[in-house]
């Protein structure tokens, strides 16, 4: 077996640097969390399952759909913005374990996390190798956001789902692409990015090839199930037909305008000078990812890797509500981060130096993490 086949049947003990790896990050993360919690007098259990988005998902899977607050505006905040495959295994962990519901999404979380870790693995080793693919895994566990794949919230199910449904992708494995596209569509509506990976791939393929086989019509034909099928459900059971989800999530302040709500919030930092400084630091973050974006379209990434990588940082930045989510929306954005996962791999055939990056990356990621639940935190 050459090494391009090993590449492409990324087993456990293959894949166990790359997970290993991305465990400790998150380790390390969750322990900095609980002493930092308790220094403050406040409980990092509470802040990784019972905060924020995590609490609208338990009462979707303690209640099921239905419940919403009104603001002081007039404007309804309603659960049906949020996708239900993380409350239904929340519902089912819960039912097999004491477990409470906020805890059961939790362990779903972890267990995601692992398994986005390995389809990160996975792809980054199909597209550059072993080692490029173990630096992607462990650089996504060491974002300073990563955090939030500890957290009773959807981003790592999400990411599990589209890691490996962009490995199928690659592999041509059509029905478990479609599949996988599928359920990402019932986790996150960013679950069209993995639909168009599949279509462009299979538009591609058959231009190529000049044939149209069944297992990829099945695939094509899989993938959009799931978000059509709760898009639609949602849309008759508020009476909104097509446009009831786009209803929904305008309640809540969200809609796609193109960035223009996101560059006035930019714009508006710079009226005072920490402002300035804040408005600064934006500007750069964004700048990065546009230009980690531009380097994986010039060193020629697959194009259902650029095509899902484009999407997903389409709807985070052009989208008109909470800014502060920017960051942790971007997190499945995971492609952006093979160019320095393959200059790392090319530095540490040569100097161990690259892991002390890679655990100072885990340090800062731990630290900041610590100090955003403990603030602010996630909206």
């Amino acid at each position: 077996m050459t090494d391009d086949d090993r590449q492409d049947r990324p087993g456990p003990r293959r894949a166990a640097p790359a997970l290993l790896g991305y465990a400790a990050v998150r380790a390390l993360g969750v322990l900095v969390l609980a002493l930092w919690s308790a220094a403050e007098g406040k409980s990092w259990l509470t802040l990784l399952t019972a905060r924020w988005d995590s609490l609208w998902y338990t009462r979707v899977a303690e209640h099921g759909y239905g419940w919403s607050v009104t603001l002081p505006d007039g404007s309804v905040h309603s659960n049906l913005a949020f996708f239900p495959l993380l409350p239904w295994l929340e519902r089912l962990v819960s039912a097999l374990t004491p477990l409470s519901y906020g805890t059961a999404g939790m362990v779903v979380s972890w267990l995601a996390s692992l398994a986005a870790a390995w389809g990160i693995y996975a792809v980054g080793a199909r597209v550059a190798g072993h080692r490029a693919g173990v630096c992607l895994a462990v650089l996504w566990g060491a974002l300073p956001i990563g955090i939030v794949a500890s957290m009773a919230y959807s981003e790592a199910l999400f990411t599990a789902l589209a890691a490996w449904g962009l490995y199928a992708v690659l592999r041509r494995h059509w029905v478990t692409a479609g599949l996988l596209a599928s359920l990402a569509g019932l986790t996150r509506p960013i679950g069209a990015a993995v639909v168009a990976a599949v279509w462009v791939a299979a538009a591609l393929w058959v231009r190529r090839e000049r044939r149209v086989p069944w297992r990829l019509v099945a695939g094509v034909l899989l993938a959009p199930v799931g978000a059509a099928s709760y898009v639609l459900w949602v849309g008759h059971r508020t009476g909104g037909g097509l446009f009831g989800y786009l209803d929904v999530q305008g309640q809540w302040g969200n809609g796609f305008d193109g960035g223009l709500a996101f560059a006035r919030f930019v714009a508006d930092k710079f009226t005072s000078l920490p402002g300035a400084l804040a408005g600064t630091g934006l500007i750069v973050g964004v700048v990065l990812v546009l230009w980690l974006y531009v380097t994986g379209v010039r060193r020629g990434q697959p194009v259902p890797l650029l095509v899902y990588t484009g999407i997903v940082l389409a709807l985070a930045l052009c989208s008109s509500g909470y800014f502060g989510s920017k960051p942790r929306l971007m997190l499945p954005a995971f492609p952006l981060l093979l160019p320095p996962a393959v200059a790392l791999a090319r530095w540490h055939t040569r100097r161990p130096a690259a892991a002390w990056v890679l655990g100072g990356l885990a340090l800062i990621s731990a630290g900041y993490g610590a100090f955003w639940l403990n603030g602010s935190g996630p909206p």
